[in-house]
């Protein structure tokens, strides 16, 4: 298999809350929620670097396009990595994050592996990681 991940899905609490959080807080570009007219179809997408876009989606519209039986929360499953070009991007980033309305989770702090990086939960308790790391970095812009 060739990994060519295109896409990552958010399940999501409420849509519009979310949407704001991503668009408003965090600058993320969308076009807004597509696809009321469809039952489960509601969902709003976000273009990111590289070609990766962010999808959120109501938790029990992905639960029910996936044939599954909707699930309690778990932030400890999966987190986001964002990684920044410096260590005060890191702050500011987190500053932004909690300013929209992310729970502050763990603040920026030297890492084990030579970094510097925090973590942060959206409104829907997804993990973000917002890191430089000295020994990945960024390409120019």
């Amino acid at each position: 298999m060739k990994a060519r991940i295109t896409l990552l899905t958010l399940g999501v609490d409420d849509l519009a809350r979310a949407v704001c959080f991503y668009r408003d807080g965090l600058g993320l570009k969308t076009e807004g929620i597509v696809g009321r007219e469809f039952e489960y179809g509601a969902v709003a997408f976000f273009e990111l670097e590289g070609g990766l876009k962010l999808a959120l989606y109501p938790r029990a519209s992905l639960a029910q396009d996936a044939g599954l039986s909707l699930q309690p929360r778990s932030a400890a499953e999966l987190s986001i990595g964002h990684n920044v070009a410096t260590r005060a991007a890191v702050d500011e980033t987190m500053v932004q994050a909690e300013r929209a309305g992310a729970a502050i989770v763990k603040p920026a702090q030297d890492t084990f592996w030579g970094g510097y990086a925090g973590y942060f939960q959206d409104p829907d308790g997804h993990l973000w990681e917002v890191a430089w790391n000295p020994h990945w970095p960024l390409p120019a812009a």
